[in-house]
């Protein structure tokens, strides 16, 4: 268990250390600061403009940041040649991967945590009202950040970086039609298309379950079972894609 530990704890350190990840981090800041000069012209929806901003900035950043962080988990390890010296440790492949995922998320979290502090400051400062949809959509965010993680896990463990981060980006967009995809499927009259409708859903993410910004910007409360499904599909999604990237890693030859 200590070696696990050290080993997520220094892929924290080592993603802290990233230029690419205090940029993002500052840019995010900036873009969440930046809701009080937009609210400075907006008349009548104050409430839904500081919600729509906040949380779309908070999502678009840490998206890439998970994106970017996940894709090049091994690539980035040939690279520097340190793999060659994990993979001869009595540390398993399995564990080495997974402790790598966990420093990833934990970089995520902090700088979500932080994010969303600010995004309650704001919203405290301008008196708006901070709801239960509001934590919802930050908690539920944190399960979508899982899930591309862990497709950026996968495919980085058996190609490089580019391909990683493509297959993730297009992974995203298609995962939050995934539901539109089954239900255009479903009207048409081809047994193929029905067919194929079906088969995209069930294999692609279903991203659009873990989107609660309309609630929040609406006000509308999400019930509490409504969650708890949410994000059991979540961590299931994620625990199916990391056990499938272990299987793979192992079968890899550094050679």
């Amino acid at each position: 268990m200590g070696p696990f530990v050290a080993l997520a704890l220094n892929g924290f350190r080592e993603a802290r250390r990233n230029r690419v990840t205090l940029l993002v981090a500052i840019f995010a800041l900036a873009m969440l600061l930046s809701t009080t000069l937009v609210l400075e012209v907006t008349v009548g929806t104050f409430d839904r403009v500081i919600t729509d901003v906040g949380l779309g900035a908070m999502s678009l950043m840490l998206v890439l940041l998970a994106i970017f962080l996940s894709s090049g988990l091994i690539s980035r390890e040939i690279e520097r040649r340190t793999i060659f010296l994990m993979v001869s440790k009595p540390l398993s492949r399995g564990a080495f991967l997974v402790g790598r995922l966990m420093g990833n998320m934990l970089t995520v979290t902090v700088l979500q945590a932080l994010m969303a502090a600010l995004f309650f400051v704001m919203m405290r400062f301008y008196d708006s009202p901070i709801s239960q949809a509001h934590l919802a959509a930050v908690g539920m965010l944190w399960f979508e950040l899982w899930v591309l993680s862990a497709v950026g896990f996968l495919m980085s463990s058996f190609s490089s970086q580019m391909v990683s981060a493509f297959v993730t980006v297009s992974v995203y967009f298609a995962g939050h039609l995934s539901s539109d995809i089954y239900a255009l499927a479903s009207k048409s009259k081809s047994a193929g298309i029905q067919v194929l409708g079906k088969a995209v859903y069930y294999v692609l993410p279903d991203l659009s379950r873990f989107n609660y910004k309309p609630h929040a910007t609406y006000y509308v409360d999400v019930a509490s079972s409504e969650l708890l499904s949410s994000a059991l599909y979540g961590m299931a999604y994620t625990s199916v894609l990391v056990a499938l990237a272990v299987i793979l890693f192992n079968r890899r030859d550094f050679r």
